[in-house]
């Protein structure tokens, strides 16, 4: 008998059956079966079900004689079902990765309750991925199992039959059943939270929900949205039979009056003309199930007195106010934009403020990267010149309280930007900022370049997009000083930003905090970060794909971490231009640290390195810790951005082309061994000869103090000595893991 019996049905989803199926079927946890129901699709979908059956023993085919709806097809299968716990996924969604593996994991941690209730996400047809907002009501921390009296917002949630776990015999002892028609998860999940004896949450997304540009049900125009009245006449049938949850009536009434609602006003749902008919029986049911003292919110009204007219004259005066308010909006912004303007240019007519310097990184972030170790510097080595931070008002407290805090566009940033000496950014400032003679800017950029960059990108449409090279040039001859790390960055800046700015080759200020940590601060860091002593933390930190439009990472997170075992911690870290974490699931052996304000902190914290094209491995390497680069999309990167040499030729450590061949490198320990070590020493000897903790303390000596200024030596490179990581002097432990077949077996060498 499986664990889980995973129940498929499928009706014209022939263009993501296959996804759907292999996302079940390639999980981590094998002990399952696939009821797989074709309804009588007309499409490819009986087919593609044979296929998958033909290859795995775990599929179960079941070919219905005829079409028979959703619910039906749910039923059919259930009567199939021999697993422990019922799950459903319709044919065109899919399962997380490992998603299986938690769920079974939390069903044990809470004794196998009647319900599991876990997360899911909207993937959009565009590749943006949303998880779903009330992830909260999910949360695992309390007593478990629970009733739904203990936590009667889990009825806030989306109520479909696919987040859910159900045990089988709990099912078949309440008889639950799916009804036909439209809205056919309202029936089955209202009665069965409110029945279960023990429910249990996974705050995990266990199910990314497609959005489909076209084709879905909720998405289409059809009078079988009338169906959502006869699934709550069965709801309250229910507990018209179950006297013991009559105080739950209240509640669902008032569920019922905004789903009617939401289906009423959501265009596209309910065909030309019948509009006044659904408010007619929306008002019937107002009043059949009315439940007095309910409070509603101003859209029920609607359904209570179901006056199509009134309706269609609210939202037309409620459409003209907002255009009227957002008209209004609009002038009153331009004319703020056209005053500051003004303001701006009297500010360029008076004196220039030798004791001012203003910082920002990012355009408008928070405090971070190489401007922010030298604005301390500044404020350190210099005190008498007075120093502001320009962020947007989320990311001031990241700024220290002795830095005056600014917002982009305001006007006391328009006068720090037309009156300061020293302008210092790694991106660009607001086009309308001129720069004045006698101030002095700094672009410190974002490190050591391996991605083409500037005009390198002329013949790389895809990573260009709409760059305007022209501006570009323009923004770089306003640049005084450009700060470099190494030979390799002095050139390539030189050549993709061609102008008459010095390039201060120092080291780069970000990377000092790197040089200067002691065993204490790395000690310190990973117990913030909830790094369970003795493990070994690897980093994963991919970069943006130009030519992508999901971001999503190319390495099965859930697979590595249990290919490695429970000695290996991953911490993931996603670039800011992604705009969401690489994974929802947190804690435990997978850790996101995309919104921690520190990336060196997060280095710091770490015992090897796992990335691609990013430049942090030029910043990790002062660590002299093992890094591995992960390309599996060597040809597509290189075509699409193109690097500025070949870093097959030059790596910092041990590459992969694929992801079992990065397991072998970790499994074998060829990730930490002597071959690694001496890649890594050159790599360190041509990209960090200047990161010796002073790299600010140079540039601000020369800038502010002169170019005569006393400079600090550079220490070389043996006589560093970076803080150790805190698996250093763990014993090396061969894992069991067999490396595929035909591929060579690194030599296993100890730490």
């Amino acid at each position: 008998m499986p664990r889980f019996s995973v129940i498929v049905p499928a009706y014209k989803v022939q263009a993501y059956l296959h996804e759907c199926l292999a996302s079940v079927l390639e999980q981590s946890y094998a002990d399952l079966e696939v009821i797989a129901v074709d309804d009588r699709s007309p499409d490819a979908c009986g087919a593609i079900i044979d296929e998958f059956a033909a290859r795995d023993s775990r599929v179960r085919a079941l070919h219905l004689p005829k079409n028979v709806g959703l619910g039906r097809a749910r039923n059919a299968g259930i009567r199939r079902a021999t697993g422990d716990y019922l799950l459903f996924l319709d044919g065109d969604d899919t399962l997380t990765p490992g998603a299986l593996e938690g769920i079974a994991d939390r069903l044990k941690a809470t004794s196998d309750p009647d319900v599991l209730v876990f997360d899911y996400a909207r993937t959009y047809w565009t590749g943006r991925t949303v998880r779903n907002r009330l992830a909260d009501r999910l949360t695992e921390r309390g007593p478990a199992p629970f009733r739904l009296d203990d936590r009667p917002g889990l009825l806030s949630l989306l109520m479909v039959v696919w987040n859910k776990a159900y045990r089988r015999d709990f099912v078949e002892r309440g008889a639950f059943t799916f009804p036909p028609g439209y809205y056919e998860d309202t029936p089955w999940t209202f009665p069965v939270l409110l029945s279960a004896d023990t429910i249990a949450t996974l705050d995990r997304v266990c199910v990314h929900y497609r959005q489909r540009r076209q084709g879905s049900i909720l998405g289409s125009t059809s009078d079988r949205h009338f169906d959502v009245f006869d699934q709550y006449d069965r709801v309250f049938a229910f507990l018209d039979a179950h006297p013991e949850l009559a105080h739950w009536r209240p509640e669902l009434f008032r569920r019922m009056v905004d789903h009617l609602a939401t289906v009423f006003v959501r265009r596209g749902r309910l065909p030309r003309g019948s509009h006044a008919e659904f408010l007619r029986r929306a008002r019937a049911h107002y009043r059949r199930h009315h439940v007095p003292g309910v409070p509603l919110r101003p859209r029920h009204l609607l359904i209570r007195f179901g006056s199509h007219r009134t309706y269609r004259l609210l939202s037309l005066v409620s459409r003209l106010g907002h255009r009227a308010r957002r008209a209004a909006a609009g002038t009153g912004r331009r004319l703020a934009r056209a005053a500051l303007r003004a303001y701006y240019r009297i500010q360029l007519r008076l004196p220039l403020r030798a004791d001012r310097a203003v910082f920002t990184s990012d355009g408008g972030g928070r405090y971070g990267c190489n401007p922010a170790a030298l604005e301390s510097t500044f404020r350190n080595l210099v005190p008498h010149i007075r120093t502001a931070w320009i962020a947007e008002p989320e990311h001031h407290p990241t700024i220290p309280v002795a830095t005056r805090r600014l917002r982009p566009g305001s006007a006391a940033c328009w006068t720090a930007l037309a009156r300061s000496k020293y302008l210092v950014h790694n991106a660009d400032f607001d086009p309308g900022v001129v720069k004045r003679p006698g101030q002095i800017v700094i672009q410190t950029l974002r490190g050591t370049p391996l991605k083409r960059m500037g005009l390198d990108l002329r013949d790389r449409p895809a990573a260009a997009r709409d760059a305007d090279f022209a501006r570009m040039l323009r923004s770089a001859d306003t640049w005084d000083y450009v700060v470099s790390g190494n030979r390799h960055s002095t050139v390539v800046w030189e050549r993709v930003f061609p102008s008459r700015f010095t390039t201060l080759e120092y080291g780069l200020p970000r990377n000092d905090v790197l040089a200067r940590a002691t065993s204490a601060d790395v000690a310190r860091l990973r117990q913030t970060l909830g790094i369970p002593e003795g493990s070994v933390a690897i980093l994963y930190a991919p970069t943006y794909r130009d030519y992508r439009r999901s971001q999503r990472p190319g390495l099965d997170l859930e697979r590595f971490l249990h290919e490695l075992g429970p000695r290996f911690v991953l911490l993931t870290r996603a670039h800011p231009s992604y705009g969401e974490p690489l994974t929802r699931t947190t804690g435990g052996r997978l850790i996101d640290v995309t919104g921690h304000p520190s990336v060196e902190s997060v280095c710091l914290a770490s015992d090897a390195l796992v990335t691609d094209f990013s430049s942090i491995m030029f910043d990790y390497a002062n660590l002299d810790r093992p890094i591995v680069v992960y390309a599996d999309d060597w040809e597509a990167y290189q075509a699409a951005r193109g690097t500025c040499f070949d870093l097959r030729a030059f790596p910092p450590g041990a590459i992969a082309r694929g992801e079992d061949e990065l397991i072998d490198i970790f499994t074998t320990g060829h990730w930490c061994g002597s071959h690694s070590a001496n890649l890594r020493a050159a790599f360190r000897k041509r990209f960090c000869p200047c990161d010796d903790g002073r790299a600010a303390e140079r540039i601000v000596r020369r800038v502010v103090l002169g170019e005569n200024a006393w400079q600090p030596s550079v220490v070389p490179l043996d006589d560093r000595r970076p803080a150790p990581s805190a698996s250093t002097g763990l014993p090396t432990v061969r894992l069991a893991t067999v490396p595929a077949p035909g591929r060579p077996v690194p030599d296993i060498e100890s730490r």
